[in-house]
């Protein structure tokens, strides 16, 4: 990993934030439709600061070696703008899935995410010592794709049809990333 361990240019990633922080941020986000339905299929669920305060501080005290849970803080503010989690880890096969949103909708678009996701790759393949990173992602969220591809993704299947939403059904695709993959495109990205 590099020196500055876990940041970029333009995020870090953290710790979670403490849980009152978490409840206002994850209840201001779950009210933005762009960013809700990017990350869920199910129909949208407007959650208030307490629950979801309540929730951080029971999650607080769990210990789940199945998953790690990063909090994404801009460096130039220290702003709080989303998460990355790595979740259904299987350590015998050194796999993974991964998860992203960002909910400050100023920061979308910009390379925020982008950044925040090559951070948590670096941490499973660097860190974690894992050889595979997946995600599923809709047909619709062409930016979330396009950023994907630019980490390394690639496109490994289709569930077909799986969601319906605005009049129409949408595909679901899987994409994934080896470590081989991962570090070839590291190594070609130049100096800076």
């Amino acid at each position: 990993m590099n020196g500055q361990h876990l940041q970029g240019k333009l995020v870090r990633l953290c710790s979670p934030a403490d849980a009152e922080s978490m409840g206002k941020a994850w209840s201001r986000w779950s009210q933005d439709m762009d960013y809700y339905r990017s990350l869920d299929s199910d129909p949208p669920r407007f959650f208030s600061a307490k629950f979801i305060k309540d929730e951080e501080e029971k999650n607080q005290e769990k210990v789940d070696t199945g998953s790690f849970f990063f909090t994404v803080r801009t460096v130039q503010e220290d702003r709080l703008i989303g998460f990355t989690a790595l979740w259904e880890i299987s350590w015998p096969h050194g796999e993974a899935f991964v998860s992203i949103g960002i909910g400050e909708p100023e920061y979308r678009g910009r390379g925020y995410g982008t950044e925040a996701m090559q951070l948590t790759l670096e941490y499973a393949f660097e860190e974690l010592n894992l050889w595979r990173v997946s995600l599923f992602v809709f047909e619709s969220n062409l930016r979330g794709i396009r950023s994907y591809e630019k980490c390394g993704f690639v496109r490994e299947g289709v569930i077909r049809q799986a969601m319906r939403r605005d009049g129409r059904r949408w595909d679901w695709y899987l994409m994934g990333v080896l470590r081989p993959e991962w570090q070839a495109l590291q190594a070609a990205q130049p100096e800076t």
